[in-house]
């Protein structure tokens, strides 16, 4: 996928691009597009996306493969530049990847240090006790850390940086269960400990785990927003659905392939 890459940690500034742009001016959602589309040749991978993500919570977003969540997390995190529409975020932006990208020859605390080389607003209080709390070696490379390690890392780099919206993608993936437990557990004490009202958004395809993280679910398929609202009142929508899983399958198999 085209982009620029981004350093650790470190979200991209945001570009107005041909047809589309990023604005960064104050609204009343963490993030809001409106007919926001992302071309690559001839196939869309967002197309006439209109979407509000409420501030101040933590949102899921869920769709099958192809659907478009990476370019529309991207988008927002300013590495990606619209095709088409626009699309507005409030406030300073962390990002991580699904690949936790991290510098493999660098230490632990190599990655503190340029953390705080890197962002003004870098509180190395906070990412010491982050890391201290994740029982992460200051003296190990990131190369020889496991998955839910580097997975620690790269979620202190983004919320060390004090970002008013905190974007991951797909960021339990390659995790096993109890990784990826206390990476969630990690997300929940972020959110707490921040006392600023950080919103955050991540993809995941494990909707089990999107149930009992976040407050709000957005389902994108086919490159557009196919179901979105408060997980408690959707399931509470229907009594036919005995999960949010269950109520996510559905909405799928009426998305038209």
């Amino acid at each position: 996928m085209p982009g620029r890459r981004c350093q650790p940690g470190v979200s991209g500034r945001h570009r107005a691009g041909t047809g589309g742009g990023v604005d960064l001016s104050p609204v009343d959602y963490a993030i809001e597009a409106n007919g926001l589309g992302k071309r690559y040749g001839r196939r869309w991978a967002l197309a006439e996306c209109i979407l509000r993500v409420p501030a101040g919570q933590v949102t899921g977003l869920v769709g099958p493969n192809g659907a478009g969540k990476t370019t529309l997390l991207e988008l927002a995190a300013g590495l990606l530049r619209p095709t088409t529409g626009a699309i507005r975020v409030s406030g300073r932006v962390g990002f991580v990847a699904q690949d936790a990208p991290l510098y493999a020859g660098l230490s632990v605390a190599d990655h503190l240090r340029l953390g705080q080389a890197l962002n003004d607003r870098w509180d190395a209080v906070l990412a010491r006790r982050r890391v201290l709390a994740a029982v992460l070696d200051l003296r190990q490379r990131a190369g020889r850390l496991s998955g839910g390690q580097r997975a620690q890392l790269a979620l202190t780099l983004a919320v060390a940086k004090l970002p008013q919206l905190l974007i991951l993608d797909e960021p339990v993936a390659n995790l096993d269960p109890l990784a990826r437990r206390q990476f969630l557990d990690s997300v929940a004490e972020a959110v707490a400990a921040s006392g600023e009202g950080i919103t955050v958004i991540f993809s995941s395809h494990l909707v089990a785990d999107l149930e009992r993280a976040c407050g709000y679910l957005i389902l994108l398929a086919a490159s557009q927003v196919r179901l979105a609202g408060p997980v408690g009142t959707l399931l509470a929508s229907s009594a036919r659905f005995a999960s949010l899983d269950d109520l996510v399958v559905s909405y799928l198999r009426e998305v038209p392939r």
